[in-house]
Formats: C-alpha cells, sequence, structure tokens
C-alpha cells in the first residue's frame, strides 16, 4: 500500500501535531486515577465505582469503535478527530458540575464518546500524511505513545493541582486543553473534504475488514494487553495510598509507572523499522508483564522490588501498542480500510479496558486485597503469546 501526503504538510509536522492532539486526549484518561481518593471523600465514590468510572470512559469505544472508524474512512479523519475534540470538552466541563457518582459516570461517558472519536482516525490520518516506510514506522510508535505520555502528565500534575485547587480544576482545565488541540488541528493540517466519500461503501469495507483475519488478530493482542495495563496503573495511586503513601509522592510514583510505558511504544517503532519480528517483539512484551505483575503482586515486604516490577511491566508493555498500530496499517485488507482496521482493534482494547479494572477490583474485594492480581494478568499474557505466533504467520513474508 502506498500513498501521497498532501503537497500542503511536512510528514514529521503533521504526525507531531497528532500525536501531540492525542497526549490532550489521553489526559482526560489519566486525569481520573489520581483523583479517586478525592471522589471518594467528596462524592462518596465507591472502590467499583471507581473501576467503572477508569473504564467507562471506554464504552463508546467497546460499542462504536468500527463503525466511527468506518465514518473515518468514508467521511475523513481530521473532521472526526475534531468532533471529537468538542465532545471531550463538553464531557469534562459536565462532569466539573458533577454532584453525585451518577452524574460523574453520565459524563465519563460522553468523554469516552469525544476520547474515541478523537483518537480512533490519528493513525490513519498520520499515515496520509507520511508515506515513507521508516518515518511511518516512527510515528507511528510515537503514536502509540500518546496515552502513556497523557496519563503520566496528568498523574504528575494532577495530584497538587487537586490538593491546591480540588478535582473539579483539573476537570476545567482539561475542558479548555481539548478546545486548544481542537485549534490546533484545525489550523494545522488540510482538510480532507476532497478524500472524504472515496472508497468502497460501508457495507463491504465492513465485510472485507471483518474477513480478514489480521485485523482480529491485531484487536485481540490489543484487548489483551489494554485491559491488564489499565487495570494495574489506574488502581496504582489507590494501592499506594492505601499502604500510606502521600498523595503528591503516590501521583509521582503512578506518573513515572505511566510513563516509562511510552518508551516502550517509541522502541517498538524504532525495534521494528530495523528489522524485528513482531512475535519476538510482542512475545517478549507479554512475559515481561507476566512476571511485572507476578513479582508486583506476589511478593510481600519488599515495596522497592515491586515497584520496579510495576516499571517493567508497564515499560516493557508498552512495545504492545507500539507494535499494534504499526500492524494494524500493514494487515489492513486495503488502503481504505485502516481506519476501519484500527477502529476494531480500538473497539476490543476498549472492551478490555472497560472489564478490565472493575474486574480486578472485584477479585481484590472478594480476597481482601490485591494479591491475586497477577493471576489476572498472567491468563491475559500467556493468551498474548499464543495471539502473538498467529500474527506473525499472518504477516506478509
Amino acid at each position: 500500500m502506498t500513498a501521497t501526503p498532501p503537497p500542503e504538510s511536512h510528514p514529521v509536522r503533521a504526525a507531531a501535531l497528532v500525536v501531540a492532539v492525542g497526549v490532550t486526549c489521553a489526559l482526560h484518561i489519566g486525569k481520573l486515577p489520581v483523583a479517586i481518593p478525592a471522589l471518594q471523600a467528596g462524592l462518596g465514590v465507591s472502590l467499583v465505582q471507581a473501576g467503572f468510572l477508569l473504564s467507562l470512559v471506554q464504552l463508546a469505544g467497546m460499542a462504536l469503535g468500527l463503525f466511527v472508524g468506518l465514518a473515518a474512512d468514508r467521511i475523513g479523519p481530521r473532521r472526526i478527530m475534531l468532533v471529537g475534540l468538542v465532545a471531550l470538552a463538553l464531557g469534562s466541563a459536565w462532569g466539573a458540575t458533577a454532584g453525585s457518582p451518577a452524574d460523574l459516570l453520565a459524563s465519563r461517558a460522553l468523554e469516552g464518546l469525544g476520547f474515541l472519536l478523537a483518537v480512533l482516525p490519528a493513525p490513519g490520518l498520520i499515515r496520509r500524511h507520511v508515506a515513507e516506510p521508516r518515518l511511518l514506522a516512527k510515528a507511528l510508535g510515537w503514536w502509540g505513545a500518546y496515552m502513556p505520555l497523557g496519563t503520566a502528565l496528568a498523574l504528575l500534575f494532577g495530584a497538587p493541582v487537586i490538593e491546591w485547587l480540588g478535582w473539579r480544576a483539573v476537570w476545567l482545565g482539561l475542558t479548555a486543553g481539548s478546545l486548544l488541540a481542537l485549534l490546533a488541528l484545525w489550523r494545522g493540517l488540510p482538510s480532507d473534504a476532497a478524500l472524504a466519500g472515496q472508497g468502497a461503501p460501508l457495507g463491504p469495507r465492513l465485510r472485507r475488514t471483518l474477513g480478514a483475519p489480521g485485523p482480529w488478530l491485531v484487536a485481540v493482542a490489543f484487548f489483551l494487553y489494554s485491559g491488564q495495563w489499565l487495570a494495574v496503573v489506574g488502581f496504582l495511586p489507590t494501592i499506594l495510598a492505601q499502604a500510606g503513601v502521600s498523595g503528591l509522592l503516590a501521583g509521582l510514583l503512578s506518573a513515572a509507572a505511566a510513563a516509562v510505558n511510552m518508551g516502550g511504544n517509541i522502541g517498538a517503532g524504532r525495534w521494528i523499522a530495523r528489522g524485528g519480528r513482531p512475535r519476538f517483539v510482542m512475545g517478549f512484551a507479554y512475559l515481561a508483564m507476566g512476571l511485572g505483575a507476578l513479582l508486583a503482586f506476589g511478593l510481600k515486604g519488599a515495596p522497592v522490588v515491586q515497584y520496579l516490577a510495576v516499571l517493567a511491566f508497564s515499560g516493557l508493555g508498552g512495545l504492545i501498542p507500539g507494535t499494534l498500530f504499526g500492524l494494524a496499517v500493514r494487515l489492513a485488507p486495503g488502503e481504505d480500510t485502516i481506519s476501519t482496521t484500527v477502529g476494531w482493534m480500538q473497539q476490543l482494547s476498549a472492551l478490555g479496558q472497560f472489564v478490565g479494572p472493575p474486574f480486578v477490583a472485584w477479585v481484590a474485594t472478594q480476597v481482601g486485597g490485591w494479591q491475586l492480581t497477577w493471576v489476572v494478568t498472567g491468563v491475559a499474557s500467556l493468551l498474548g503469546l499464543w495471539v502473538a505466533h498467529r500474527i506473525q504467520r499472518t504477516l506478509p513474508a
């Protein structure tokens, strides 16, 4: 598959802008974990409700990811992303006024829809502006880092802002951030109006996507990764707070755990660009996640070792999304199904993030602690090894 970037755009500048917009979207995901103690104190949010607050933002992706991908391929990715940024801003502003857990849950659902619309078309938009294969692999590796970078920034700066101004100030600040991102994307990239409506009709494109093995494999691989990563990193501030760590220090440690995931994403892009085999890259990452969770939650009385294991879990696990975004472009049935393939991958990723945190919270509630979390993540990692092997066999020689 080849594509000619629009002459109005510079490939590196265009990719950097799309990644930056993604980071502003990820801030909305990362703002919640560090705010959970404040929400429990201020709104009476329970631990299971907190799990749903972590995962509810993925509800739209779980239900609509494939269809948003179809729309992005048909209407244009830039248009869909602009609509998503508007929805994110509205959802965050609504959440700032929440007076009960139910209000906050409803606002998170709107944020989830905006998040889906704003980030799902991004790999296709990068593909449209970056044609050279090695540069594309690196750019998609950087795109895979948008989530850990945004989450880390939110965890790092969210804790002091919440302590000084309250959690509602964070929600309002990110409302403004989404509006600024909308302006930057609108002014920074050319309109895709001329490209809208091209390609096959929606029905045939949907059948081509779901009839090919590649989109299914990358989607299942992301499902097995995303649920366990969000469960561990999302509840890390709560786990640290329960262990007696102060709010600011818990936010700093949690931010570091999210930030190291960025290195894995970027490293995956460079590794693949230099000829790395996806089966080996992803297999190594799934093994590292399984072992890291085992040490983090299976050990007792070794806080330094346990925290280092969390860093390994997150950092080396980042190799998986950094690889999968590139594979989605390669395994899409055609140039006009890239966003559709990414949409299907996003849909199963969202399903993983929706069920992962509440399930881990339920297990912790049943056993009276987090000590069996490694069993849940270990099963997901073992299944991931098998999927990585199947992906390698599906790739063209």
